[in-house]
């Protein structure tokens, strides 16, 4: 089939994001044609201006709509685009030149209804964005889920970076009310619809992530308590592993208490081996000795958010009776 790609990139108060991602768009080295559809989600401040200043270099357009959460303006973004195949990126994304390239190669070679790309840290990122960057992609962390291992089973797409044709897009009716946890919803939908996903592991994104530790934490617990929502919705993929931050952080604060009552060193002594792993291998991928420090920090971090939020979520939806979006109704937008 004639693939002809749709780029479909919502916004929220962020037009400095959009000009570099145009940027890098405008810079692509693909032969091909593409639009990009950019869908203001009710900000403050407008990118209206932003885009018109690259519609002597870009196919785009722009529309303004009322704020309903990033998973419902990517479907407002779908359906008002013209192509056959969208792919999806966050705002604060930036594209190596080759991306689309590497998209049309991927999609040329062997067809796929869904594929996902990893994220990977710029030169001009800050040392806190290269550490947090660091502890989402890498294996020791995620098992990684977001970075470029291929052995990871069947990829789960994150819509920073994340492409779906159209045929599966009508089919599966797009992301839900959900957020965050509107990509794995997505994804295990697309599944059941009959349609298969792959990673694609030479278009990889740029992805800023500009947030401090606190929205950081933030995000990671809501991760956390999302998760349980989606393996009650999709019973089959659930896994134990989606434990390992909440009996991580509770086998350290056991640990931590051995060690002060001096019943036994050796299970800290585990712990610190585990964090010089984390603190060499990031050190090795980043050339940057605080970025190898603060990659502990934003590991604990990360755990503890994610474990704190998994097991509030695990507790309240088991023993409560209650369904999720009562529950936690700050994780749903509303549609109107």
């Amino acid at each position: 089939m004639s693939i002809n790609i749709s780029i479909v990139v919502p916004v929220y108060n962020r037009p400095e994001e959009i000009r570099e991602l145009l940027e890098s768009l405008s810079e692509q080295d693909f032969r091909g044609d593409f639009e990009v559809v950019i869908v203001e989600d009710g900000s403050a401040e407008s990118s209206e201006e932003v885009v018109k200043k690259f519609q002597d270099r870009l196919q785009t357009s722009y529309y303004y709509k009322e704020n309903t959460g990033p998973g419902d303006s990517r479907n407002f973004g779908m359906q008002k685009a013209k192509g056959n195949y969208f792919i999806i990126l966050d705002s604060d994304c930036i594209l190596p030149k080759q991306y689309l390239t590497e998209v049309n190669t991927e999609l040329e070679h062997q067809f796929i209804h869904c594929f996902g790309g990893p994220d990977a840290a710029d030169e001009s990122f800050t040392t806190v964005q290269k550490a947090i960057n660091y502890v989402m992609t890498s294996f020791f962390t995620t098992g990684g889920i977001r970075g470029r291992s291929k052995s990871v089973g069947k990829f789960q797409p994150r819509s920073f970076n994340m492409g779906i044709s159209a045929e599966a897009f009508k089919k599966i009716g797009g992301f839900g009310r959900i957020h965050p946890g509107e990509d794995p919803d997505l994804t295990f939908r697309i599944w059941k619809g009959g349609f298969e996903s792959r990673l694609f592991p030479k278009a990889y994104v740029y992805h800023k992530r500009r947030i401090d530790w606190n929205k950081f934490y933030v995000q990671v617990n809501k991760f956390g308590m999302v998760r349980p929502i989606l393996n009650k919705w999709h019973p089959g993929t659930a896994k134990l592993t989606y434990w390992f931050p909440t009996l991580f952080m509770a086998a350290l604060f056991v640990s931590v208490v051995m060690a002060i009552l001096r019943v036994s060193f050796v299970p800290l002594m585990l712990f610190a081996s585990y964090f010089l792993l984390l603190f060499f291998d990031a050190l090795f991928k980043n050339k940057n000795i605080k970025v190898a420090f603060l990659a502990i920090f934003a590991a604990l971090t990360q755990f503890t958010g994610y474990g704190i939020g998994f097991l509030k979520s695990t507790i309240l939806l088991n023993f409560s009776g209650s369904e999720p979006e009562k529950l936690f109704p700050k994780l749903f937008f509303k549609r109107k």
